[in-house]
This record gives structure tokens, C-alpha cells and sequence, in this order.
């Protein structure tokens, strides 16, 4: 395989590793092992946005292989619809398989472990990921592409994990994300030295807070903190969550149906 692309969220972009100029990520370090590497990856993106702005330049590389991650953006939005992202994600997979690229994706961890949510509301985020992963599940079924699971991978929940956001994988994260695509892509293993990356201290966790932390705070309490409070009211009245990994019944099955023959 000569061309690498990778689609999806400021996990992709590299956010939580920084280097001198900017960040890197487990693109580059997978990248690595690629004649030709391209990233069209952007910050905030959802599964929407896969399919309308970074699938076109996908295709057009035609890449011999793709990393595809997104999704945690859409957990988090008030619009959240397991139906639309469903019928996105398909139709981006589908369409990278048409070209005969390998693709793989990810099925997402329980992050509300990773920021020590209280009870209810973790359990409101973790019914939201179950969706989305069910959504993922039956992508990666119907076109046999490679996922890497989240929740099992190797140090998941680890602090040294992750960055000092607790959004995005720190430089060991990365590596050990890299490691995992490279596996199931057969490429040569990445290395999991820490090395090349700006040394974080105390004063990267205050300039973040400062700098990142509150403004993002701010921008997002129109939408975040009532759909918080909704999540756990409704979480309250829910169904239990079901303990099980299949396929929920019901609506996305319907959706499975009705985007058989979408392609």
C-alpha cells in the first residue's frame, strides 16, 4: 500500500500531541510507513461532515488505505440522530470500498470513565456512545472493514493516555492508536518511545484551562449544558442500557434496511 488518508475530528488532526509548529497524531506516525500520506481531518467535525467535506478529496487521492474516526462530536450535539449517522457513515465507507480501499474505523471507549463523570450523567453519555457504536457495528458488518475497539485497547483508561484535556489521546495515546490501525492494516509497527513531542508541564494544564478550556466552556453552554440536563432527565425515565453488544432492534435495523441499496 502506497497512499494513506485519514477522515475525521481533531483526534485525527493530531490534537493532544503537540510538536514544534503544531501537532502530529497518529496520522504521521502511521503515515510513516506510506509513499504518500494525506490528512483531511479537521477540528469539530462530525459524520456529516466526513461525507460532504472530506470524502470528495478522499476519493480523489485514491488512497490504498483510510482511517476513519468521528463520531464523539455528534454524542455531544442536541441534534444527535443514530438514523442520519448511520446512513453518513455507510455512505462514506461504502464509497471508499467502491475504489478497493482498506478501510478502519474505530467503536468508541466509555469516555465518561476517562472524565470521572458522576453516576447519571455518565450513564446518560454512555447510552449515547452505545448508539453510535451500534451505528459503527453495523457499518463495519456490512462492508467488512477492520475497527479497532476503543473500550479494549491496551492502557484505554490510563491517565498517561490522555492529553491534559481529557478530550484527546495524549502523544502515548497516539502512539498506541497507531499501533492498533497498524496492526489491523498490516503495516510495520509504530513505535511506542515518546519521542519528537513538546514536553508537557503544570503550565501547559493552566495556559489550557485559561487559554482552551473556558472559552470552549463558554462557546458550548448554548448547546452543551441543556442537552446535560436533558440527557439526564431522560436517563432517568430510559430503558436500562442493554448489557449486550448487538444491534438495537428497532430503528436501526429499519435504517440498515431501507440503506441497503442506497450505493
Amino acid at each position: 500500500m502506497r497512499t494513506l488518508v485519514v477522515l475525521g475530528d481533531s483526534t485525527s488532526v493530531g490534537i493532544g500531541d503537540p510538536v514544534r509548529g503544531g501537532w502530529r497524531g497518529f496520522g504521521p506516525l502511521l503515515g510513516e510507513s506510506f509513499a504518500d500520506y494525506r490528512n483531511f481531518s479537521f477540528a469539530g467535525a462530525r459524520i456529516g461532515c466526513l461525507r460532504t467535506k472530506q470524502l470528495p478529496s478522499a476519493l480523489a487521492a485514491r488512497p490504498d488505505a483510510v482511517v476513519v474516526l468521528a463520531g464523539m462530536n455528534d454524542t455531544l450535539r442536541s441534534d444527535f440522530d443514530p438514523a442520519k449517522l448511520h446512513q453518513d457513515l455507510d455512505h462514506v465507507v461504502g464509497a471508499l470500498r467502491d475504489i478497493g480501499a482498506a478501510v478502519v474505523t474505530v467503536r468508541f471507549h466509555d469516555h465518561g470513565r476517562v472524565f470521572r463523570l458522576p453516576g447519571t450523567l455518565r450513564r446518560a453519555l454512555s447510552d449515547r456512545i452505545a448508539e453510535l457504536n451500534a451505528v459503527v457495528d453495523a457499518v463495519v458488518a456490512r462492508h467488512g472493514i477492520g475497527c479497532v475497539d476503543l473500550d479494549r485497547l491496551p492502557g484505554a483508561y490510563d491517565l498517561e493516555t490522555w492529553s491534559v484535556d481529557r478530550l484527546h489521546p495524549s502523544e502515548l495515546g497516539h502512539r498506541r492508536l497507531a499501533a492498533a490501525f497498524a496492526g489491523i492494516l498490516g503495516t510495520p509497527a509504530v513505535s511506542q518511545e515518546c519521542v519528537g513531542g513538546v514536553r508537557i508541564t503544570p503550565l501547559h494544564h493552566a495556559a489550557w484551562l485559561l487559554v482552551k478550556g473556558v472559552p470552549w466552556l463558554w462557546r458550548r453552554s448554548r448547546d452543551l449544558f441543556p442537552l446535560v440536563v436533558r440527557i439526564m432527565r431522560d436517563a432517568r425515565v430510559a430503558e436500562p442500557i442493554r448489557s449486550d453488544r448487538s444491534l438495537p432492534t428497532g430503528l436501526l435495523s429499519d435504517v440498515v434496511e431501507q440503506t441497503a441499496g442506497d450505493r
